[in-house]
């Protein structure tokens, strides 16, 4: 394990805090890294039923135009990566998830900072009411499953942490090649399991 010898607080934002950090490696050698602190997130993959999902399509400022993501948002205070996945979900899409299965976690770049993002598949969709914040400019897209990993694939999508929310919800069986979309393929069930199908939908 490293060891911090000294923290500069840069800048404190609504989300984030910017630090110039001198630490010592594991090796014994010091050194000076920008880190980013991240109060971490959730991504959320809704389910609107075993074949069909809901994605968004949201404008992100920072590349330049707008992406094809998974619902997610950034953990509350004191708020669990559960709960923040059930807030988001509804806030964003205007569902309520009546299940959320858990798909582990994932650091979303860790060379400058510790976010860390929490996996989940939304089953049970109900009817909710959709909150967006001010800065928030999405359209939603239903699609199947098995479309949106072909779209991962060939690089539709490239989101980071959408692409591994997808892959996660696939159980880690089902191959990201596009050809390979109808060879095996491993379809998520109503009941939020997976079973292997004789062909692509």
């Amino acid at each position: 394990m490293g060891q911090v010898l000294n923290r500069k607080i840069i800048h404190r934002g609504r989300r984030i805090d910017l630090s110039v950090e001198r630490v010592r490696l594991p090796n014994g050698m010091e050194t000076e890294l920008e880190v980013i602190h991240h109060p971490g997130a959730a991504t959320i993959l809704p389910f609107v039923d075993g074949n069909e999902i809901l994605l968004l399509r949201q404008h992100r400022h920072c590349a330049g135009g707008d992406l094809l993501e998974v619902p997610a948002g950034t953990l509350n205070a004191g708020e669990s990566p559960e709960a923040c996945a059930a807030r988001e979900v509804e806030e964003e899409t205007g569902y309520r998830a009546g299940r959320l299965e858990p798909l582990g976690w994932i650091w979303t770049t860790p060379g400058f900072t510790d976010e860390k993002i929490h996996l989940f598949a939304a089953h049970d969709l109900t009817p909710g009411r959709q909150r967006l914040d001010d800065d928030e400019v999405i359209a939603l897209e239903r699609m199947t499953f098995d479309e949106a990993l072909v779209r991962a694939a060939r690089g539709d999508i490239t989101d980071a942490k959408s692409i591994v929310t997808l892959f996660r919800a696939s159980g880690g069986r089902r191959s990201l090649r596009p050809s390979a979309r109808r060879r095996g393929a491993v379809r998520a069930s109503p009941g939020g399991g997976t079973r292997r199908g004789r062909g692509g939908r």
